[in-house]
């Protein structure tokens, strides 16, 4: 795969240059909750504009129905790129039409423009190869060179993604170039001990890279929503907790894998639970109880990994020498239910081993709960290109991107 320093060395002076970059950010109102994701782009769009290309940047923002929607506009990323850059950045208000191409054609050198959420055309996510050919066909007409930098939609075939590096010159600019460095380090020669915590709501979302993982991990610990499935079949009561019944056949197998490989999967000792889940927006007082995981009363829902269980993850994740993180513990949005969360990123803190942060809701709690993000190893921008590259699958936006 060519990198954005080889492009760079070739020269980019007056080129159009479309970045293909994750502006998929957190808005409230209008207003964004989280820029992570655009200051992870700032690197390769700085380096090119300062070598005189144009830049062309796009991205889709969340799951419009291939329509424009005001509530998906990209207009408030364009602007919080523009005042990172510290300079003027250019809006189209559509993708690939009369204001795509006059904001295009109205560049100079060094400049930079944001066209519309590109979901607002259908052909960005149709799973029909003509349609997402001519929909990158016309993507292609605005640019010169594709540089791929948007590792969170890596794994989608997604014409920006997928089709779109097949029509240009293309490059890996300095984010998936990283996260692809990091993932490696996940995957090839791991250094030992090797834990892996995994949480958020749903043990469907991790079966498949629990699967690779209990080949490779040397510890799994088990949080969030998706670990009352796994509670349930030890032959626990959960109460109201989270379940997804039908995959509990799967949980047991992967119990039993793991006593069998030597794996040490390791579950919730208690955890806090409340009648009802709280109020995340008034974030009124939900006045948790701790109650042991195996006896949850039938009235109350599991909602934290409790502060035994907060003592025996960090105990777990002290001497690893590796470690990736995957998924909250408990409702951390909620300050009461905040503090199972909080424990595993001060593990990963305070951890000597290389620590990583595998993005999604993971890496908006680092930044909510207050954490100095150099604190980590690397915080990944794709939680679901991270998960999906550790189970082994190929990527089509890195596959695009191989010559």
């Amino acid at each position: 795969m060519k990198t954005i320093d080889e492009l760079l060395t070739e020269g980019v002076d007056g080129k159009r240059v479309f970045v293909r970059a994750d502006l998929n950010v957190p808005l409230a109102d209008g207003v964004i909750t989280d820029d992570g994701r655009i200051r992870a782009v700032l690197p390769t769009v700085k380096a090119l504009a300062g070598a005189g290309a144009k830049v062309i940047v796009a991205s889709h923002l969340g799951r419009p129905k291939g329509a424009p929607d005001p509530a998906f506009s990209l207009l408030p990323a364009a602007e919080r790129l523009g005042e990172l850059l510290g300079a003027p950045v250019a809006f189209a208000q559509d993708t690939v039409g009369p204001a795509a191409h006059a904001a295009v054609d109205g560049l100079e050198p060094g400049q930079v423009a944001v066209v519309e959420n590109l979901r607002f055309n259908p052909g960005e996510t149709s799973k029909d190869d003509a349609e997402r050919g001519g929909f990158a066909d016309a993507l292609a007409a605005l640019a010169d060179v594709y540089v791929g930098d948007g590792f969170g939609a890596v794994h989608r075939k997604h014409a920006s993604v997928y089709d779109l590096p097949a029509r240009l010159p293309h490059y890996a600019g300095y984010l998936i170039a990283t996260e692809v460095g990091v993932l490696r380090k996940l995957t090839e020669d791991v250094k030992r001990p090797y834990v892996v915590a995994l949480g958020g709501a749903k043990v469907s979302d991790k079966l498949a890279v629990i699967d690779q993982l209990l080949g490779k991990a040397d510890r799994l610990l088990i949080g969030g929503g998706m670990a009352y499935t796994f509670l349930k079949a030890q032959g626990h009561e959960i109460g109201k907790s989270l379940l997804q019944e039908d995959q509990i056949p799967a949980v047991r197998e992967y119990l039993e894998r793991a006593e069998k490989t030597g794996v040490e999967l390791v579950l919730p000792v208690d955890t806090l639970v409340a009648p009802d889940f709280p109020d995340l927006k008034t974030k009124a007082p939900a006045h948790p109880t701790a109650v042991a995981a195996d006896a949850i009363p039938a009235d109350q829902e599991g909602l934290d990994i409790g502060p035994r269980t907060r003592e025996l993850y960090a105990s777990k994740l002290a001497d690893a020498a590796t470690v990736f993180w995957n998924g909250p513990m408990g409702v951390f949005e909620h300050p009461d239910f905040a503090e199972g969360t909080k424990a595993v990123a001060q593990a990963l803190v305070d951890s000597d081993g290389f620590t990583v942060v595998g993005g999604g809701d993971s890496a908006a709690a680092v930044r909510t709960l207050g954490f100095d993000e150099n604190a980590f190893g690397h915080i990944s921008t794709g939680g679901g290109a991270s998960l999906e590259y550790l189970e082994g699958k190929t990527l089509p936006g890195l596959a695009a991107l191989e010559d």
